[in-house]
């Protein structure tokens, strides 16, 4: 089989291929893609997958290529493959193979390699395509081309342009074309799309909003989808919830404002906050100053997540739920006993927070609720006057199956070739189940019989009392197991102020809700701990308890439904559905609903909550099968957070695209770094620093550094490749970059540098570096626009330990007894990965080029020798440095002249000074002469 890149590609019109892109819009992107390469943004919900599978269905027909997918997820294979079965199916071509995934699943090298000399269409992790793309297992020469999916995440750090790099340098005819449906990352920063461009490589950028001409012909046409938009009114609780909550969400940008008057706060607004990534964009605002931030900024930027996460509750949770919700709230933020309440976050003192858990327990019973008890299994307590008030969207859905029964009543014999199923269409899994349970109980009384009238109202009451009584047993045990652990976290703090230890009083929880305190060891509830770790404590085992309570609710629910033996007739349990009567809830989840509508087949499609991209996938499904009806209902919430959000996110998709189009009409033409001259790449090589009378190198051979294949997780071996370095992936055991025979480098981050710290890893990786290098060093690299300092990661160096004891050492002493326990560790500072890459090369100087092998070797065979220092006895070597006036010369000196610590005790001071000077001779003699006694058994060298 031939796969020269110089083969034709497959680009004539001959070529055997049938599309599945029955709108225009489609196949103009095709047809354009066919032609050249280009970057392809396309407007959410358009049939982004669909156009993909069919390119690589083109090159799949074809045969004799070998093309590659980049940055496709588990999910997207999965869609990516099916669809390429179905249409080499449909086609019968003879050289359709499929899609072929290349992850590390039983995925050895020689399969690999065979895998790539047959050819075929391959989706490869970053990380396994780049070690391949390195290690000459696969060579990019012999590739016929690449797609890349979601382009918006190749920045220039990432792996994925490492790959892009590398593809274009060695492989200027193969075709690239990259994808996404993402248009917002590419409008931030400084000429973004120019920028992406050129992590790209590529040249040409095609645009396809939804405004977009063609785009809108196709799905504007006489076959339009019926969309019924449905504006349900909110509850007048539910709406002084949410003014609540936005009003506390309004105090806490304006305290953030207040706090940072040196930052740009321009987008800092309320509008902004309702957007899932806002507290993630002022984090990265923060990022560089963090370490001089105070407290409450902090804590704020906490609350700004709760509060978003709190209105999207009051939406989505029935009343029960959002009131159990806010309680674990209120109960995570309040202090324990003994402490201040300084700690608390600020908005729970403004009148708007007492609003918002007032009128939460409103909505669910009126009374008190001590004192209740559960008097029958199937009633409420008589002391409550239950509330349970019902979310609008279900009483609105319920008359929306009303009018779609009656349709079907009416029309019985539909003239289209939909299967009369109903979609009802959610935000997330939760929600689902949430409906199933309310359609399934409806129509049931309060005793759990059906309502035999016909013009029964459908009503909530029974599953919201059955979850009232849920929550009424779950509080008291709340509430046991809250006073519990503050007793325990008080009776750690009474005996720390006494400075006592008294074994076997200590206050326990009951026995029966003992196993619910998971993680209580001695440590985390001993004494010596702060008030804000007692907290931190509380919190995750109120978090842990809350993961059991679900569980257990389930089970109550499957033991009350045990009544009769599923194994009798086990022939009525297997059957098909009757798709005219069927009912499929289902969450929103991307590209993956467009084969939920083309399995379905649906006649009615209920949008329980809105979703831009969903509505264009109706319509693309609508467009593009013209013998089926489709009915959308659109519902909301008027006047909501929900609209809001919604109308928000279609207004920043638009005003992205616009800023796309005038970008690219601005755009000069870019040129790829990689197209350097053979003259202007010699020159890069030659090294021009002149030391020590040394001559000058010119070599035709890049630098070289081998990097362990671990590393390739962070983005070093990337803008090490950048800068004209080689790049060697090895499977290293002692270091993670070799830079020289004598150099060697292990690289932390600091979170890293924590976890070595704790495990003791640490000291073991530098003592092999010890072993076989001459310069070992330990690299602390930060990360890029983040504060250059320590102080934010000082509370991760570990917790106090127990009373009485000083408290653990912090991470700067820590590594201070690392350089006094390894004297000869060099310990390089970087506040950036860019910054690493320019001290690499500055260490790389005037040094020999590393030897792979044998930096694979060193650590795997013992009898291999690394540093000249290998050969010699540690134990004796830590001996001689302690020893007045040795230092790491003077010790390499006596190791290298001598045969033991003997020898050296033993010899007189002119002796000493001809070896090691004078000074030092002077107080290594006076040392061995006072101190040193004829019985002390030495070990050699």
């Amino acid at each position: 089989m031939n796969l020269n890149p110089t083969t034709p590609m497959p680009n004539d019109e001959n070529l055997p291929v049938k599309l599945s892109l029955p709108l225009e819009f489609q196949q103009d992107i095709f047809k354009e893609l066919r032609e050249e390469d280009e970057l392809v943004i396309i407007a959410r919900g358009l049939g982004l997958l669909r156009i993909v599978t069919n390119l690589l269905h083109s090159y799949d027909a074809a045969g004799n290529n070998l093309v590659l997918l980049v940055g496709a997820n588990e999910r997207e294979n999965v869609w990516i493959g099916e669809a390429l079965a179905e249409q080499a199916a449909v086609t019968m071509s003879p050289n359709c193979r499929g899609l072929s995934v290349v992850n590390t699943d039983l995925m050895s090298v020689p399969m690999r390699e065979k895998m790539y000399a047959q050819g075929g269409i391959f989706s490869v992790t970053s990380r396994i395509l780049i070690i391949d793309f390195l290690s000459g297992l696969l060579n990019p020469e012999m590739v016929t081309g690449m797609i890349v999916l979601h382009a918006e995440k190749v920045i220039a750090t990432s792996l994925e342009a490492f790959i892009l790099r590398i593809y274009r340098q060695k492989n200027k005819v193969g075709f690239l074309k990259a994808f996404s449906d993402s248009p917002e990352p590419f409008t931030t920063g400084f000429s973004p799309l120019t920028n992406m461009m050129k992590n790209l490589f590529l040249q040409k950028p095609a645009l396809y909003p939804r405004f977009h001409f063609t785009v809108a012909k196709s799905l504007e046409g006489k076959k339009k989808a019926e969309v019924i938009e449905l504006e349900v009114p909110m509850t007048d609780s539910m709406r002084n919830i949410q003014n609540a909550v936005l009003e506390c969400v309004e105090a806490s940008i304006s305290e953030l404002r207040k706090s940072n008057t040196g930052i740009e706060t321009e987008d800092w607004t309320l509008d902004s906050a309702l957007h899932r990534n806002f507290d993630t964009i002022i984090r990265r605002q923060l990022d560089p100053v963090w370490h001089r931030t105070s407290f409450k900024t902090r804590q704020v930027v906490r609350d700004l997540t709760l509060l978003r996460t709190i209105l999207h509750a009051l939406l989505t949770y029935d009343a029960v739920d959002f009131n159990r919700y806010l309680d674990t709230v209120l109960a995570a933020s309040q202090p324990p006993p003994g402490s201040t309440r300084q700690n608390q976050s600020p908005w729970l003192f403004l009148d708007a927070a007492d609003v918002i858990f007032t009128t939460a327990k409103r909505r669910v019973y009126d009374g008190k609720l001590a004192g209740a008890e559960l008097n029958k299994p199937n009633d409420v307590p008589e002391s409550l006057q239950p509330v349970l008030e019902e979310l609008p969207k279900w009483a609105q859905l319920a008359e929306i199956l009303r009018e779609i029964e009656q349709d079907a009543y009416f029309n019985p014999t539909p003239q289209d070739s939909s299967s009369g199923a109903i979609l009802i269409m959610c935000g997330d899994q939760g929600t689902c189940r949430q409906l199933r349970e309310y359609l399934q109980t409806m129509h049931l009384t309060p005793d759990g019989s059906e309502n035999g009238q016909e013009d029964n109202e459908p009503s909530a009451s029974l599953m919201l009392r059955r979850k009232l009584r849920n929550y009424l047993s779950w509080k008291g045990d709340f509430s046991k197991v809250s006073a519990s652990l503050f007793a325990e976290n008080q009776k750690a703090i009474n005996s720390s102020t006494d400075q006592r230890v008294q074994s076997g009083k200590t206050s326990r929880a009951p026995p029966n809700k003992r196993r619910r305190v998971r993680g209580g060891s001695s440590t985390a509830a001993g004494p010596g701990r702060t008030s804000g770790a007692i907290a931190g404590d509380r919190d995750a085992h109120i978090a842990s308890l809350m993961a059991e309570l679900a569980p257990t609710e389930i089970e109550a629910v499957q033991k009350a439904e045990i009544g009769v033996d599923p194994l009798e007739n086990m022939e009525d349990y297997y059957e098909l559905f009757d798709m005219n009567s069927l009912i499929v809830i289902h969450p929103y989840e991307g590209d993956m609903d467009e084969h939920v509508l083309e399995e379905t087949k649906p006649r009615y499609v209920i949008m329980y909550e809105p979703n831009a991209a969903f509505i264009r996938r109706i319509e693309v499904y609508r467009s593009s099968h013209t013998d089926r009806i489709v009915k959308v209902f659109f519902m909301y919430y008027g006047g909501s957070v929900e609209e809001q959000r919604y109308l928000s996110a279609v207004r920043r998709e638009k005003d992205a695209f616009t800023r796309l189009i005038k970008e690219r009409g601005n755009m000069a033409m870019t040129l790829a770094s990689s197209s350097l001259d053979p003259q202007e790449s010699f020159l890069r090589t030659i090294n021009t620093r002149i030391a020590g009378g040394g001559r000058l190198a010119a070599t035709t051979q890049p630098p070289r550094v081998v990097v362990d294949v671990r590393e390739f997780r962070s983005s070093l071996p990337s803008l090490l490749h950048g800068r004209a370095i080689a790049i060697v992936p090895c499977m290293l055991t002692v270091g993670d970059y070799v830079l020289s025979p004598q150099i060697c480098v292990e690289r932390k981050s600091v979170r890293d540098l924590i976890g070595s710290f704790a495990n003791g890893r640490l000291f073991n990786q530098v003592e092999s570096m010890m072993e076989h290098y001459k310069y070992p060093m330990l690299l602390i690299e930060f990360e890029q626009n983040k504060s250059f300092t320590l102080e934010p990661f000082s509370d991760l160096s570990g917790p106090a330990t127990s009373a009485g004891l000083a408290t653990a050492p912090d991470l700067q002493a820590k590594i201070v007894m690392l350089t006094l326990a390894f004297p000869r560790l060099k310990i390089i500072w970087s506040s950036s990965p860019y910054q690493t890459a320019e001290i690499f090369a500055e260490l790389k100087s005037q040094q020999e080029e590393p030897d792979p092998l044998r930096a694979v070797q060193l650590g795997l065979d013992p009898t291999m020798q690394g540093d000249e220092m290998r050969s010699f006895n540690q134990t004796s070597q830590d001996l001689l440095r302690a020893v007045p006036g040795v230092n790491e010369t003077v010790a390499m000196r006596l190791m290298l002249e001598t045969e033991n610590l003997m020898e050296v005790a033993n010899m007189e001071e002119r002796e000493l000074a001809a070896l090691v000077g004078t000074q030092a001779a002077r107080r290594i003699w006076r040392f061995f002469n006072k101190m040193v006694r004829d019985d002390v058994s030495v070990p050699t060298f």
